[in-house]
């Protein structure tokens, strides 16, 4: 696989380490158990994979190296252009500007850019509406786009099916830069819905089989259905594609759902359900399914707790913390200065969207064990962070260098 120049500040000695080493003994990545850190007083179970993928370290270079190579010139970013902080923060120190939030709200307005300036696409993609807005500017669009393949490879399926006169049914957080961007696409070619969950996915059977009014799906599913869909029409024939960030379980479940309505509604079997639902295959990441494996095989040891490390915004970090909330106390921070001591921690609680503050955290025993694994926007040099932070509140910051020493 490529390699990219990604800045050193985010590189690690010690996850370089352990991840080289890792790769050379599994090199098929067939073994999901955690690597273990064994400081005494202190275990750490990492994750066997975490951190930047292949989406990310593209987008970064593009855009460090677009920043170098153009001294002089405004240089904008449609919005985040990946859901972690500090990167976000090294990109916006270097004088680039954010155009939007990652809601979508206007920072920048469009009369203010020229067509001299350098406008770069996230990894998350953008709209065909805001590539022909900066069309529009004489801004090329795609000039400086780091656009995940990932992504891409979902906008692909989702034309494809289109074009044999299928339905695409997204599951995807609505509001979701990547989810904005898939509808986009996707709706240009074929009627298009997006379902956020399970839920949202047993709603819209309800009006594939006519138990619900259809009437009843246009305030259901507001601002989540393409211009004109036709509820009676367009449910017919679905298939299921997602944003590339979703939950694997939770995406091949709501795909095997629809897919069993549709065989039950028009009296299918499964070798003929290809007739009306879409193979679509699974369109999420390599490295979304590699992580999501890898705390499946982390959680099936023992330990006190998890810490998961990644923004607070970012779609695939939430996930992890999600499986690790099924099993054992997790907490969720950007950084390691949010641990304040053995009992104190500042973390985060997506679910409602606030940052707490624990007066527990760390248990007295006389072996701790903790699980850790991070986003795919995640720096491994916060990871390695988080490691010293843990092993200051024992006095062993000293043993990292042994460690590196050890997996090289």
């Amino acid at each position: 696989m490529k390699t990219f120049n990604v800045p050193i500040i985010y590189r690690s000695p010690l996850i370089t380490a352990i991840k080289n080493s890792r790769k050379k003994q599994d090199r098929m990545k067939k073994d999901f158990t955690p690597t273990v850190l064994d400081f005494g007083p202190i275990r750490i179970l990492l994750a066997r994979h975490f951190g930047f993928c292949y989406g990310v370290e593209n987008a970064i270079e593009i855009a460090f190296k677009t920043v170098e190579e153009n001294p002089g010139k405004r240089i904008f970013l449609l919005s985040e252009m990946i859901h972690n902080p500090h990167v976000n923060n090294d990109l916006l120190a270097k004088g680039v500007q954010f155009i939007m939030d990652t809601a979508g709200r206007q920072l920048v307005q469009w009369e203010n850019l020229t067509s001299d300036d350098i406008v770069i696409i996230p990894a998350f993609g953008t709209t065909l509406e805001i590539e022909a807005k900066l069309s529009s500017l004489g801004i090329a669009p795609l000039q400086y786009n780091t656009t995940c393949p990932f992504v891409e490879r979902v906008w692909n399926k989702a034309e494809q099916i289109g074009q044999q006169s299928y339905t695409v049914i997204v599951h995807g957080k609505p509001g979701h830069e990547e989810t904005r961007a898939t509808f986009s696409h996707s709706r240009s070619n074929t009627p298009t819905v997006v379902v956020k969950d399970m839920a949202e996915a047993q709603l819209l059977a309800t009006f594939i089989t006519g138990e619900s009014p259809a009437a009843e799906f246009y305030d259901r599913f507001k601002g989540q259905y393409s211009e004109g869909f036709d509820v009676v029409k367009d449910l017919q024939r679905v298939g299921v594609v997602n944003q590339t960030t979703m939950l694997a379980t939770e995406t091949q479940g709501i795909a095997d759902y629809i897919k069993n309505v549709i065989i039950d509604r028009y009296a299918l079997t499964s070798e003929n359900a290809g007739e009306r639902f879409a193979d679509t295959r699974d369109t999420l990441c390599y490295a979304t399914n590699d992580n999501q494996s890898a705390v499946t095989g982390l959680l099936e040891e023992e330990a006190d707790l998890a810490i998961v490390v990644g923004g607070y915004n970012s779609s695939n970090t939430s996930h992890l913390v999600e499986l690790c909330e099924e099993k054992l106390p997790t907490y969720f921070i950007a950084a390691d200065d949010q641990m304040i001591s053995k009992n104190k921690i500042r973390h985060y609680d997506f679910h409602h969207k606030q940052e707490l503050n624990s007066d527990v955290f760390l248990p007295e025993k006389d072996v701790v064990t903790v699980m850790m694994t991070s986003g795919a926007s995640c720096p491994d040099a916060l990871v390695e962070a988080v490691i010293r932070r843990l092993l200051s509140f024992y006095g062993l910051e000293q043993q990292i260098e042994q460690d590196i020493e050890t997996y090289k």
